[in-house]
């Protein structure tokens, strides 16, 4: 069950800190007064800007823990709370950012293979469950806690070499729904944000990105893409305590991009 350690310092637990829709979430959450416990997983050639990020939370007068480990391995997931719950820690915020995943199509010569399929799904999706749930069974989330998932209109959608992903983003919208659903009873709200086209590192991963940034630019009423700044926003605002009866659903955060013809 969880707990309610009200006297507790209020941190934000952000899956996937280091960059994009992450760092910038996790900045805009130490801006609003929580503590940051960030996990990444990234090369020596990119800690400098792993750095960067910890030490704008800092400066803002947080803390910042962060672990540069893979987030979907059991051991480094418990390490994780584990420290949390040495921190005497309540966690407010869980967001899943993770966005690490095979780009393939699925049939031609260079075709995802089962191994690469099955991490996909487990770092982008199901790795939210299994974070969730742990957090929960220590009593780290208390009431009134707030659980965010990250996804896309890549959910719904056909993509060159997006399948895996897109899979995922799809799996992690039916995930949200189900710990919202039984989630809510304790007071935990959970919902995913679908930020529109963001020029984020993974996103230019995506073969084509430079032509599906000028469409979402072009099909925006706004004739911007989204950034990680507007989704940090959101972020922030959907955390008031006023908006716990908002669960289980999944949020445009576009612009507008998702109703417009073009």
């Amino acid at each position: 069950m969880s707990n309610a350690r009200g006297a507790s310092p209020r941190w934000a637990l952000v899956l996937g800190v280091s960059s994009g829709f992450g760092a910038e979430c996790g900045l805009a959450l130490a801006r609003a007064g929580y503590e940051i416990c960030g996990v990444h997983l990234d090369r020596k050639a990119s800690l400098p800007q792993v750095e960067q990020v910890k030490s704008a939370i800092e400066k803002l007068g947080r803390r910042a823990l962060f672990f540069n480990v893979n987030a979907a391995d059991p051991e480094r997931r418990a390490e994780v709370l584990s420290r949390l719950e040495a921190e005497h820690a309540t966690v407010g915020v869980l967001l899943h950012s993770l966005a690490f995943g095979a780009l393939k199509p699925f049939v031609g010569e260079d075709a995802i293979n089962e191994q690469q399929m099955d991490m996909t799904l487990t770092v982008m999706a199901h790795s939210l469950v299994y974070w969730t749930q742990d957090a929960f069974r220590r009593g780290l989330l208390a009431r009134g806690a707030r659980v965010f998932s990250m996804t896309s209109s890549g959910s719904t959608r056909a993509i060159a070499a997006y399948g895996a992903v897109s899979a995922a983003k799809a799996a992690l919208e039916s995930h949200t729904r189900q710990l919202a659903y039984e989630l809510a009873a304790h007071g935990i709200a959970v919902n995913a944000l679908r930020a529109g086209v963001t020029d984020t590192p993974a996103a230019r991963k995506i073969p084509g990105s430079d032509k599906l940034f000028e469409g979402a630019a072009r099909k925006n009423p706004s004739r911007r893409l989204t950034l990680p700044a507007d989704v940090a926003g959101a972020l922030v605002a959907l955390c008031d305590p006023e908006a716990g009866w908002l669960t289980g659903n999944v949020i445009n955060v576009d612009g507008g991009e998702e109703i417009s013809a073009g």
